[in-house]
């Protein structure tokens, strides 16, 4: 019986062998790390680049709020992104559409509870203010889906820089 178990692993890894031996050289050596997934047609899909202002938020200086991105932009009168971060929305959203600041608060607690700095708000919403700010402990978790709360939510330096880029009625562009 050990006689008929050596033979078969002998036979096994002589046709291991043969096939490694065998393979074409496409299928033998693994691609080159990719930073795009191919696409339906084969070719390779590009990640969009972050620093991209979205195509339909206008021109001018502006703030751009991306809600399905999650992300900010700050964007130059020249239509350059000086910077852009990833925001945790709050559970009420605005439309899109443009806005413009309406009041700014250094420092707060937020609807929720949290202290917040920062404070840049733009947008009502069924009674609910909607405005920028970042947590003094610079979180940004998921907002409780239960609570009703407009605080769109960055960290610390991102804030900082929001804060500094806006002014009251300076514009800000909601896109989805």
């Amino acid at each position: 019986m050990a006689g008929l178990t050596a033979a078969a692993l002998a036979a096994v890894g002589f046709l291991a062998y043969q096939a490694s031996a065998n393979v074409p050289d496409s299928l033998a050596k693994p691609a080159a790390p990719s930073s795009a997934a191919p696409g339906p047609s084969g070719s390779p899909v590009k990640k969009p680049d972050p620093l991209v202002v979205p195509a339909t938020s206008g021109t001018g200086k502006r703030v751009v709020y991306a809600l399905k991105a999650r992300r900010v932009w700050l964007v130059s009168a020249s239509g350059k992104a000086q910077r852009t971060f990833p925001v945790m929305p709050s559970t009420i959203n605005p439309k899109p559409g443009a806005y413009a600041v309406t009041s700014r608060t250094g420092q707060t607690a937020g609807s929720d509870g949290v202290p917040i700095e920062h404070v840049v708000r733009f947008a009502t919403v069924g009674g609910a203010t909607i405005g920028f700010s970042a947590a003094l402990d610079n979180t940004m978790p998921s907002p409780d889906p239960t609570s009703k709360t407009g605080g769109v939510r960055m960290k610390r330096a991102d804030g900082d820089a929001l804060w500094s880029f806006t002014t009251v009625t300076s514009k800000v562009v909601v896109v989805r």
